[in-house]
């Protein structure tokens, strides 16, 4: 998998669905979004649980109008399809196709401080030891260090929990700030690396959704 930093659209046509426990979104025709996962994969769709209840009912209005999002190999995928309500918080999406493949230049970011593993050609150092201080799909915002340059391609090691497999893949350095960070943007990575990497930086987001609604209700 290569991972492009231009944007660009797509029309309806087939597309890769997401595995097993994949985040994705439901987005009724109000905007409002719903964050779920994959319950199921099946050979023509997906069976879906909503992670948090929905303001109205999913069933209020027709379901062939909501809209999957996720993300894809190729960029974030919207896609529709025949729509069946299992459960309150259980749908099976089959049929899908997509109505527009967004390849994204910008991600969600999340703060986060994982251990990477840097190794360059061009560093006398060769391999560098570092740590995020942000995450995205489509790259790592690194603490350092300052030997790194700008235009500089590297491969890195990413670890995101103690015992799992890291994520490895290839990036270039497009630019720092002003406390020294270097920003990686993702050149090639595995398309398993990059769903595992999506799922963790949802997670994140989820836990501090959760954090957020428990200080809320602490505070009423």
């Amino acid at each position: 998998m290569k991972l492009g930093r231009s944007s660009a659209k797509r029309g309806p046509g087939k597309i890769e669905l997401p595995e097993r426990f994949d985040a994705v979104t439901i987005v009724r025709p109000s905007g409002e979004r719903v964050q779920a996962q994959v319950a199921e994969r099946e050979p023509d769709g997906l069976l879906v649980a909503l992670l948090f209840r929905a303001e109205t009912p999913l069933d209020a209005g027709p379901l062939e109008e909501l809209t999957l999002e996720f993300t894809s190999p190729h960029g974030r995928v919207r896609a529709q399809g025949t729509v069946t309500l299992l459960e309150r918080e259980l749908l099976r999406f089959s049929a899908l196709h997509s109505i527009e493949v967004i390849q994204q230049r910008e991600y969600v970011r999340v703060l986060s401080t994982r251990p990477v593993l840097v190794l360059t050609s061009s560093s006398s150092q060769g391999t560098i030891q570092s740590y995020t201080v942000d995450l995205s799909g489509g790259g790592l915002l690194l603490a350092g260090p300052d030997t790194l340059r700008v235009g500089e391609q590297v491969r890195f090691r990413l670890t995101l929990a103690k015992g799992a497999p890291q994520i490895e893949g290839v990036g270039t350095v497009v630019r720092t700030d002003l406390q020294g960070h270097r920003a990686l943007c993702f050149d090639e990575i595995a398309a398993g690396d990059h769903r595992r990497l999506v799922r963790f930086i949802f997670d994140c987001q989820r836990a501090e959704r959760r954090r957020g609604l428990e200080q809320g209700g602490h505070g009423g």
